[in-house]
């Protein structure tokens, strides 16, 4: 439903100024703000301006479109010229004329929110501007719409060179609008300098400082190690000559020198195994501890640990179950590691259970080629606020059964590593009194990754990229680059780049075109026909010229970057985009 408010007959120069006055005072009538005064009375003009010079003359209808929701103000344009031959060509840009035609077609159709245009040879042109009233501005009733009418038809129209000054004097305003915004821009800029060298100062530092902490990390790990190899040859004649007594090979011993021997056995099997915590904590931290995979089922893990742990369970009020396991696969992983997390997990029950039981079984998730082992007791429990507390090196939490149940705070932050190591982690699910859940999930097959078609993460859950490059060097730089936030793999020639990439399936991998025994584009060629690497997403890293014929050949890869160009920032930002778009992240 539209109401009238006004037309305007375009016969002469004249009658544009009057069509552009009318709009202006239309649209402030209708409670338009300034700006949009402006652009309505613009695109009124440029169209009007086109039905008299190119359509011999036309009319000019304001209505007041009450069917939308905000209301619209229409404005309607026609003539009876010859029209427009090429009208595609006007709107989309490409028309140009002496005269300025197709500008001001273009232009009027960017100042309003809709625009439509009708033309065809000899039966002239029909073109509709719309704008929304503001949103802020009640809706214009019939009565109010009519009184609006009323009042411009008593306003006499202006003297062109009055409407020549009112513009003029808009033309101004918006010239010291603009100038003052672009003050404000050039001191927002100056800020955003003072801001990104205050930035790049930080980043220095920081970077400074991560030196500095992977320096000490390193210098701690290498103590640890140093003085753990040193406590273990003492501590070892210990244990040799503490047996010898209690085995009274030289000799009887009395009742109080059998104890105190004991005593001393005792403190010193403790002792050994903080000492063998330590080593394992920084061989692991350090990256100087293998990953030696054997194929083993779980009956036979299951087996040996509960011919291990059975010393440990002292209580007649705690039993120690192992749930036959069903539908598992054989695992191909490193089997004393596996051992070594669930020992921690059971002996940790086994301290903190009172009455109850420790139960240990295993499930596999066929869709993920992961195995999750899960360690349920009846203790005492963790209340949530000490949950990731317990991971954390030499920490342990008070509780009444702590003086029974002594130990390093070492074992659950090594177990946690370890599961990493295996590409695996490690879960707590406890709650105060009523016990907890510890769980350890990792790939069936060490270095596949969980889930169909997705590439394996390293430990911590980061993304892996594999760097392919002959050049020591360039393998050097690019861990420096992308080490801090994803894992990275390496390999000296194309030969051993293929056989990372199917033993290890990365995320990501950057290839050098130009090696021995294997070059780039053979590789390319191997990991497309592998089904086991085709997905792998490729980015080709050279420091040659790449003509057509090699870009034909390079086709599947993600990228190509050149080597000179390189830079930490955008690196990541490719890697970010990549990993995102493969869910990696």
């Amino acid at each position: 439903m539209s109401w009238p408010i006004l037309a305007v007959a375009v016969l002469s120069e004249t009658d544009i100024v009057i069509a552009r006055q009318r709009a202006r005072r239309i649209a402030e009538l209708l409670g338009f703000e300034r700006q949009d005064q402006t652009r309505i009375a613009t695109s009124v003009s440029e169209i009007a301006r086109n039905a008299f010079g190119y359509g011999g003359g036309g009319r000019v209808e304001f209505v007041l479109d009450k069917k939308r929701s905000p209301q619209e103000l229409l404005i309607r344009i026609s003539d009876k010229g010859k029209g427009i031959e090429d009208l595609d060509a006007v709107l989309e840009g490409r028309y140009r004329s002496e005269s300025g035609m197709g500008l001001g077609i273009v232009g009027a159709r960017r100042l309003v929110d809709r625009f439509e245009i009708e033309s065809s040879p000899g039966a002239g042109t029909r073109v509709v501007l719309a704008k929304a009233l503001p949103r802020r501005a009640p809706g214009i009733s019939q009565k109010q719409l009519g009184d609006i009418a009323a009042q411009l038809a008593k306003e006499a129209t202006g003297e062109p060179l009055a409407t020549i000054r009112e513009q003029n004097l808009e033309l101004m305003r918006t010239l010291a609008e603009l100038q003052a915004r672009q003050d404000e821009l050039a001191k927002i800029n100056r800020e955003l300098e003072d801001t990104n060298r205050g930035v790049v100062a930080l980043y220095a530092e920081l970077d400074e400082k991560a030196e500095q902490l992977r320096q000490a990390s390193e210098l701690k790990s290498r103590f640890l190690s140093n003085i753990s190899h040193e406590f273990r040859t003492p501590l070892n004649s210990i244990l040799a000559l503490s047996r010898l007594l209690l085995d009274q090979v030289d000799g009887e011993l009395t009742e109080e020198q059998h104890r105190q021997v004991g005593y001393i056995r005792k403190s010193a099997q403790g002792l050994s195994e903080l000492v063998n915590d330590l080593l394992d904590l920084a061989k692991v931290e350090a990256g100087k501890i293998d990953v030696r995979p054997v194929t083993f089922t779980v009956e036979e893990l299951f087996g040996s640990l509960r011919g291990a742990l059975k010393p440990l369970q002292t209580s007649p009020a705690v039993e120690l179950v192992f749930e036959e396991p069903v539908g598992l696969p054989i695992l191909v992983t490193d089997e004393a590691k596996v051992v070594q997390v669930l020992r921690n997990f059971i002996s940790n029950a086994l301290k903190f259970t009172e009455a109850g039981e420790v139960r240990v079984s295993a499930s596999f998730n066929r869709a993920r080629q992961c195995v999750t082992f899960a360690v349920r007791d009846t203790g005492i429990g963790i209340a949530p606020e000490h949950k990731s507390y317990i991971f954390e090196e030499f920490s342990q939490i008070e509780n009444r059964l702590q003086s029974r149940a002594k130990g390093t705070g070492l074992g659950l932050p090594l177990s946690k590593k370890l599961a990493e190591l295996l590409g695996g982690e490690v879960h707590l699910e406890s709650s105060p009194g009523l016990g907890s859940t510890f769980t350890l999930t990792i790939p069936a097959r060490f270095g596949v990754a969980g889930g169909q078609g997705s590439g394996p993460e390293g430990p911590g859950g980061r993304p892996r990229v594999l760097v392919i490059d002959d050049e020591e060097a360039f393998r050097y730089v690019m861990r420096q680059l992308i080490g801090h936030s994803y894992d990275v793999l390496e390999a000296i020639d194309g030969m051993d780049g293929l056989q990372k990439a199917r033993d290890s399936r990365p995320d990501v991998i950057f290839l050098d075109l130009r090696m021995p025994k294997l070059d780039g584009y053979a590789l390319l060629k191997e990991l497309a026909a592998d089904p086991a690497t085709r997905d792998i997403v490729v980015i080709v890293s050279t420091s040659s010229e790449v003509g057509p014929e090699q870009l034909l050949r390079l086709s599947r890869t993600h990228a190509i970057l050149s080597k000179d160009s390189l830079s930490r920032e955008s690196i990541s930002s490719l890697l970010r985009e990549v990993t995102a778009a493969r869910g990696a992240l």
